[in-house]
């Protein structure tokens, strides 16, 4: 082994684990960058932003009628959940009296999803029984939105031709932006609380705790309520998996617009000087805030859902 070789080997040993991830993200960035400044550009009939959005199928795959084929949407949850479980397994095998800065990051979440989110909606009993699904669904959404902004080569489309290599197309594409996984989340979360909340109370009991306490004792009055409480927990379950499907969806469509989209759709190449600074700091914006946010706001309406239909008194 060289003196050069060794004397690099041991500069990089030095440094600390997050400044190693730092380093070869900024690697791995650079190159793909690089692969699209020297890639030929793109007329601007071509560019189709919502291309970063098809399913083609990888692997047709029917069940009679059903279709079950694997494509981008199934590859991104299967990464996300093995990404999700490996880190939890190698936290459970590593555990530190001295964490480091994953093993941390991992607690503060533990500690945020089980006292700030899940504890304070519900009492305990109850907490410890679904702290469970509500600490998986913050760490599995955080993970699929994170792994949305990592540019893969998972585009469909035509490759790019570098140096008479094909190489495939990047792009940077969340699960959670298909509104069909956000979608089978929240039927999850409503089932769950319906059904929790018609084992604590009882059938006729759950649907009488919709009525609020005070209600006229009249019977247009309480079925009209009724009739409202109904449609809104349906309503819920829109709301809940629009929510996070528009946020993504929209943020990934903005990142990408501005990081090169304006410069093809006016045909000004000179404009993307301006546009992907703002593009970056979207992308950062989106990153450290909007990904975590959108987690911590559906396993927070969750154990809200939760705490309301096992609650004493509604």
């Amino acid at each position: 082994m060289s003196a050069a070789t060794s004397s690099a080997k041991g500069r990089f040993a030095g440094l600390a684990t997050k400044w190693k991830v730092a380093i070869g993200f900024g690697v791995y960035i650079a190159v793909v960058i690089a692969v699209y400044v020297i890639a030929p550009p793109v007329p601007p009939e071509e560019f189709e932003p919502v291309s970063e959005f098809e399913l083609d199928p990888w692997i047709p795959l029917f069940l009679g009628p059903i279709d079950l084929s694997i494509n981008k949407a199934v590859f991104f949850v299967f990464l996300a959940c093995a990404i999700t479980a490996g880190l939890m397994l190698y936290i459970a095998k590593r555990m530190q009296a001295r964490p480091n800065n994953v093993q941390t990051a991992v607690e503060a979440a533990y500690d945020l999803t089980r006292n700030q989110v899940t504890l304070a909606n519900m009492d305990r009993r109850m907490g410890a029984r679904w702290f469970p699904l509500i600490g998986t669904l913050f760490l599995f959404i955080i993970t699929s939105n994170l792994l949305g902004y990592l540019p893969l080569p998972t585009n469909s489309g035509e490759p790019i031709l570098i140096a008479g290599y094909e190489i495939p197309p990047f792009g940077v594409y969340a699960a959670t932006a298909n509104i069909s996984v956000p979608l089978v989340l929240t039927l999850v979360v409503w089932l769950s609380y319906n059904i929790q909340g018609i084992i604590t109370k009882g059938f006729v009991g759950y649907f009488k705790s919709w009525i609020p306490a005070g209600t006229p004792d009249n019977v247009f009055a309480k079925a009209g309520l009724l009739l409202i409480e109904t449609m809104s927990h349906f309503v819920r379950l829109i709301s809940l998996s629009v929510r996070l499907f528009a946020n993504l969806l929209a943020g990934h469509l903005l990142i990408l617009f501005m990081a090169g989209g304006l410069a093809v759709i006016l045909g000004i190449a000179a404009i993307g000087a301006i546009t992907l600074p703002i593009a970056i700091a979207f992308f950062a914006f989106e990153v450290v805030l909007i990904a975590g946010l959108q987690a911590f706001i559906f396993a927070i309406l969750t154990a809200i859902y939760l705490g309301e239909a096992t609650a004493e008194e509604h």
